[in-house]
């Protein structure tokens, strides 16, 4: 089973974490944001990851340093939960449409870490949840995950369904990316032989 349990403590936040990669999609998140707990739970529903996740830290202040951690935490979780990433299938991509909005998400599990973010989300807030942290959530994910990952938006104009869609855009490529390749379930999927 590829699984990965994780904590980090800093000064600013306390996170712990439990992660399924192969599991059914069912989550307990607690993050002090309705709205982030809300897109995690789409993340780990529409990726088939079971996911875990408890963060406490200095939602006085905003919620920035809780979600940036958390994305750098979920990229570490995944990073332990694939290994030597022998298997996957490496790249993933999904078109997810949410009523007038459409989100395109494409990415490499490849060990270099890119975010190509070309979203325009017209409200600075979303219920308690500043929307220029869903950049900063992709970019800690990106980072400890060694990910690539473009994230465009082909339409929209609602800020909740365009967050939304990239959340649960974002799971469903995962979901292809981390899936063990029938062809060739034994081989990294590289000719370097290695990913990171």
């Amino acid at each position: 089973m590829r699984k990965a349990t994780l904590e980090r403590k800093t000064t600013e936040t306390n996170i712990s974490l439990m992660l399924v990669v192969d599991g059914i999609g069912k989550t307990e998140i607690t993050t002090g944001s309705g709205f982030l707990d809300h897109m995690l739970t789409l993340f780990g529903r529409h990726g088939g990851f079971d996911l875990i996740l408890n963060c406490q830290g200095d939602s006085d202040v905003d919620f920035h340093h809780i979600t940036e951690d958390i994305g750098i935490c979920l990229g570490k979780a995944f990073s332990q939960a694939l290994g030597d990433c022998c298997g996957i299938t490496r790249y993933g991509n999904f078109l997810l449409p949410m009523d007038e909005t459409l989100i395109m998400i494409a990415l490499d599990i490849c060990g270099r870490a890119f975010l190509g973010y070309h979203v325009l989300i017209p409200a600075s807030k979303v219920g308690d949840f500043d929307t220029e942290l869903v950049q900063e959530f992709l970019m800690g994910f990106c980072r400890s995950l060694g990910l690539t990952l473009h994230v465009r938006q082909l339409a929209g104009t609602n800020s909740h369904h365009l967050i939304e869609a990239i959340f649960k855009g974002l799971a469903r490529a995962m979901k292809q990316a981390v899936s063990i390749d029938c062809v060739f379930p034994n081989e990294i999927p590289s000719t370097k032989g290695v990913l990171f």
